[in-house]
């Protein structure tokens, strides 16, 4: 079995693909919210790992104003992405701090439960006002 030419190149977008769909599938399958803030952090380094991948050109340099080189990388997407390690950080430690809340006042991290939880609440307080 021969292996093209061009495939070992595509190594890195395979690898953010999966990345991609696995983020994609923790946040949809999974109820308890931390699994899903670990899916959504999956799915986030699918995508810094893509837009690295898509920046670097091969025997590409700085850029750097040089008579010797005349291919160079573009610095562009690297500096999006440290930008958008610091708002990922900032969004997973917002999310984690929200599941602490919701775990104080629900008593439970998982949807169903809290969604149970609320439509009885919900249920007491028509009751209530039927009353």
């Amino acid at each position: 079995m021969n292996i093209p030419d061009y495939l070992p190149g595509l190594f890195n977008y395979w690898v953010s693909v999966i990345l991609m769909m696995t983020g994609l599938y923790v946040v949809i399958s999974r109820s308890n919210l931390v699994k899903k803030l670990v899916g959504l952090n999956l799915f986030q380094t699918s995508v810094f790992l893509f837009y690295i991948t898509m920046g670097k050109v091969q025997g590409g340099t700085a850029p750097i104003l040089d008579a010797k080189f005349s291919v160079y990388s573009n610095p562009v997407p690297h500096v999006l992405i440290l930008t958008a390690i610091v708002v990922g950080i900032a969004t997973t430690s917002l999310g984690l701090s929200l599941v602490v809340r919701i775990r104080r006042a629900y008593d439970t991290i998982e949807e169903e439960d809290i969604s149970e939880i609320e439509s009885l609440e919900r249920l007491k307080s028509a009751q209530e006002k039927g009353s």
